[in-house]
């Protein structure tokens, strides 16, 4: 290996290292996780008389009923739910959602609880499918045959209970997938996903896979059946969840409004925090909202109802709750209010009984026609938000126009935002590791627009204190601070804003992308009169909100030391957006402890953790592509005249001719206004065009990396063969090539997928690599040791004097076999370097085989991948390769002269998997195979099939 070669194999390795551990640090830095663990007392119940009757599926999967071993007994006595595990997942991970749910229903064994006695509701019978931990993310017959076998076992659960039952479905992860492909379903009373990858699959090697989220988008524009999706952001490191969004519709089929909606776990109400992939069943936080609304959901009769269940209990703040205001009119005479003075804020401390306040509102000095009136309610209620265990106080607010007189005539005034948001624990990180939020915890946010009208009040009536809690409200601008901050300025240098003193501060950054490739750090900067201490009623509170569904909370005080580090997952690569730039701040206080600046920068490392999980299979894909151009070069060498060069001379030529251009190029490239789909998915953002320009040294230098490792693998098996094996395999025999050939194909159109075949053809190359290095390394042994025989002048005894004549045409010979040997080696290789990169592309769904015939053995069929075309082209090469005479088969594969040569077909399979590989993968192997096929036919086919005629033609 050479200096240069050397430098870019270290440098992938390092820059490999550095994305693995940037990605693995998101959990400690950009987004920790603050769960409380679940506890259960489980049962499993196999549904043994849903079987084979039902579906030949039966015998591969399964189905249970869960239940709280201590609370309810093993009969059916509530409404249907169905869970549906992800991609190797499990039928037990039912467990913490269902227990929650038994305990929220019993308050003791057999005994209902009180909340929900003689209010109409029923409890839950959890059912969930067993799929044996499939491997369903990486193959789409996996999917279709676990969607058929789900779509089984609702008419069989729903044959237990009486006519018109409907069934709450549940999915985690690709169960989600599976979930969305049971519609249009007439008994799904609604489907909650949770992690599941709803718009990007995860996993892209199989072209079915992309048929099935097309069937699934078609279903989510039209079925009326509300679809909630929980993400857990950038905690969940399995799936991009930008992928999680559930995709927006114009509804035109007169359906009415479709409710779709997405709750990040970060903006969840008494939540608050992000949640891993698999955390997601069991974070306590999340799962027992689920629960809940999943017992509210059973007693509702129709898809209104249900959506409303939905936002009741898996609220995020976006929009405004069921308009709960209070009734009439309210009349405040003199002595039954306190008068908050001008310019002062209003603060109740342990409220007690109930009391009204009237705030006046002051005109503006900036001339502004409204105003935002903001209220905090710690613990309490602002009807109808409040912590899931509130106080007892409740706070509603009015508006009372000037009626010049002393009584005040008030109605009701509607609210903007109406939300709770976290109140974290001084001192203490948020969110809590291992604990996270009580849900008793939260501040109820109110605001309100109201209009600068002279001599009117607000007015706040608080009822029902006991002494506990606190109320604090005032006014705010309700135009945010604009800062025209973009990347480009931000690349460079931090950059301060300023911020103004208030209760509710608001900064817009209008020109900032909203990208989950990056990450932005905020540091900031307190007035020094600021007086910040754990005795504050509301320490500043920062809310970042970059898309409709997203919103994160930042505790800014000096006392909370973690890093405020910014992100989104508004877009994405190969994810259309409409939310491509701005991000909106949001700074709540009550004041004592104010910011007057903030500082903001790009956090590289946080930045360099969100790279890889997104581009790892663009990485394969390109490497793919750039060993496509290696075997071009190469090609177009020999058709020159030159011999066939070795795998480093290739990678050489390749690192000083093709890569400064390629470089170039693929920054040219990346400014192109290509759909989302294509390239590295960014769609000619300028923004992201370096990430190609380091994308493809890093590439190179892996394919480098790999060249080494095979050349690892290859020495001891030299050395074996060397010592133990034969020297020459011997020319074909045609018929039984045929034979066995058949077979093959007979097997794989039978039994077992052509991924296993393509395995096949790696392995017996491997070896005949060996093979090959091990035949070059005798003869050089025999050549050296002949050189060294033969005399450097004629013995004077030796009267022939042809002797030295043949001596020469020996050494010329064995010189001529050596070369021939050479450029063998040398073909060998650079194949066994393609067919190693095609290899990843096709393993995923060599693992879903292994994986299925140790679950459910031969008892069911393998579908969908028993095509052998796709891999007859590399077993028709392999075999030819393989043979005493695979001298010809190089000289004729890479010499013949044609108008159009094969070698274009490489060149394609590049332009493939650099544009389309990185999102359609699948493309890539089908491309592949399809080239080798052209090569084959128009090259090895007559030779392999038609003797040597043929090649003495072609000669």
């Amino acid at each position: 290996m050479s200096r240069l070669l050397a430098v870019f194999a270290l440098f992938s390795v390092a820059a490999v290292a550095v994305l693995y551990y940037a990605g693995v640090d998101t959990l400690n830095t950009l987004s920790p996780q603050g769960c409380r663990m679940s506890w259960m007392w489980p049962t499993y119940i196999l549904q043994s008389r849903f079987d084979h009757s039902w579906t030949p599926l039966a015998r591969r999967y399964s189905l249970w009923l869960y239940r709280e071993g201590n609370l309810e007994n093993n009969e059916l006595h509530g409404s249907p739910v169905l869970f549906i595990p992800g991609n190797a997942g499990s039928s037990h991970q039912v467990r913490s959602i269902a227990s929650s749910a038994a305990n929220q229903y019993f308050s003791s064994p057999y005994q209902v609880a009180p909340e929900f006695a003689n209010q109409g509701y029923t409890g839950l019978d959890f059912f969930a499918v067993e799929f044996n931990e499939d491997l369903s993310a990486f193959h789409g017959p996996t999917i279709d045959s676990e969607t058929e076998y789900t779509s089984r076992a609702i008419d069989y659960i729903l044959s237990l209970y009486p006519p018109q039952t409907s069934i709450l479905v549940m999915g985690h992860s690709m169960g989600g997938i599976v979930a969305t492909a049971l519609l249009p379903h007439p008994n799904i009373s609604a489907i909650i996903t949770m992690s599941t990858p709803h718009t990007l699959p995860p996993v892209r090697f199989d072209r079915r896979i992309d048929h099935i989220y097309a069937d699934n988008l078609q279903a989510l524009g039209s079925d009326p059946t509300p679809i909630l999706s929980l993400c857990g952001g950038a905690t969940d490191l399995m799936i991009p969840s930008e992928s999680c969004i559930l995709p927006s519709f114009n509804n035109s089929e007169g359906l009415g409004s479709l409710y779709r909606r997405t709750v990040f776990t970060s903006a969840l109400e008494g939540c608050w925090t992000g949640v891993g992939h698999l955390a997601m069943v069991w974070c306590h936080q999340v799962r027992w909202r689920i629960a809940r609304a999943a017992l509210e959901i059973a007693a509702s009769s129709s898809p209104e109802a249900r959506a409303a269940v939905m936002d009741r209990w898996l609220r995020d703040g976006h929009t405004l709750p069921p308009a709960r205001s209070p009734s009439g009119i309210l009349q405040l005479h003199p002595g039954e209010f306190d008068l908050v003075a001008p310019n002062q804020r209003l603060l109740v401390r342990d409220p007690m009984d109930s009391r009204a306040y009237l705030l006046p509102l002051r005109m503006s000095k900036e001339g502004a026609a409204d105003t935002k009136f903001v209220l905090y309610a710690s613990q309490g209620s602002v009807p109808p938000i409040a912590p899931h265990r509130p106080l007892p106080f409740t706070v509603t607010v009015y508006i009372c126009p000037d009626s010049g007189v002393e009584t005040h005539v008030c109605s009701p005034l509607t609210p903007s935002t109406l939300n709770l948001i976290p109140s974290p624990i001084p001192g203490a990180p948020f969110p809590v590791p291992n604990e996270g939020t009580d849900e008793s915890e939260g501040v109820v946010l109110y605001e309100a627009d109201v209009p600068l009208t002279p001599g009117s009040h607000i007015a706040v009536k608080i009822e029902n204190g006991d002494g506990r809690g606190w109320v604090f409200g005032g006014f705010a601008s309700c135009e945010p601070v604009l800062a025209n901050v973009n990347l480009a300025s931000l690349l460079l240098s931090s950059l301060r804003i300023q911020v103004p003193s208030g209760v509710r501060t608001g900064i817009s950054l209008p020109a900032l992308p909203a990208n989950a490739l990056l990450a932005y750090r905020l540091t900031p900067g307190y007035h020094p009169e600021s007086v910040c201490t754990d005795n504050n009623l509301l320490l500043p509170l920062l809310t970042h909100i970059s898309h409709p569904t997203e919103t994160h909370y930042y505790p800014l005080a000096p006392s909370f030391h973690r890093g405020i580090l910014l992100h989104t997952h508004a877009s994405g690569p190969y994810i259309t957006s409409a939310h491509l730039i701005g991000h909106e701040l949001i700074i709540h206080s009550s004041g004592e402890c104010f910011v007057n600046e903030i500082v903001l920068s790009v956090d590289w490392w946080a930045s360099i953790g969100r790279w890889g999980s997104r581009y790892a299979t663009a990485a394969a894909c390109w490497a793919v592509g750039v060993v496509g151009i290696i075997l071009w070069d190469l090609w177009g060498s020999v058709e020159g005249g030159a011999p066939i060069a070795s795998v480093w001379a290739s990678l050489q030529f390749f690192v000083r001719r093709r890569m400064p251009w390629l470089i170039l190029l693929s920054f040219l490239i990346s400014l192109l206004p290509l759909r989302v789909g294509l390239w590295l998915g960014n769609g000619g953002d300028i923004v992201f065009a370096p990430l190609a320009v380091l994308l493809l040294p890093i590439t190179f230098g892996i394919v480098c990396v790999t060249w080494l490792l095979l050349l690892t693998l290859l020495w001891p098996l030299q050395q074996i063969l060397k010592r133990f094996g034969r020297e020459d395999v011997g020319s074909r025999r045609p018929l039984a090539t045929v034979a066995s050939m058949g077979l093959i194909f007979l097997v794989i159109f039978i039994l077992v997928p052509w991924q296993v075949a393509f395995l096949g053809c790696w392995l017996i190359h491997l070896y005949t690599c060996a093979a090959s290095l091990a035949a070059l390394s005798r003869c050089q042994s025999y050549h050296h040791a002949g050189t060294e025989a033969v005399p450097l002048v004629p013995h004077s005894s030796s009267p022939d004097p042809a002797t030295p004549r043949h001596s020469d045409d020996t050494a010329r010979s064995a010189a001529t076999a050596h070369a021939a040997l050479v450029k063998l080696v040398n073909a060998h290789l650079h194949f066994l370097l393609f067919m190693t990169w095609l290899l990843p592309l096709a393993a995923p769904v060599l693992a879903v085989w292994v994986r299925t015939l140790a679950t459910a053995g031969l008892t069911t069929p393998f579908d969908g991948d028993h095509n052998f075309l796709y891999v007859a082209p590399f077993l028709v090469l392999v075999e030819a390769l393989s043979g005493g005479d695979a001298d010809r088969y190089v000289k004729v594969l890479f010499e013949k002269k044609e108008r159009v040569s094969p070698r274009w077909g490489l060149a394609a399979l590049a332009g493939v998997a650099f544009f389309a590989g990185p999102r359609t993968t699948y493309l890539v192997f089908e491309t592949a195979s399809a080239v080798m096929g052209w090569m084959v036919l128009r090259r090895i086919g007559p030779l392999y099939w038609g003797g040597r005629s043929t090649v003495s033609r072609s000669e």
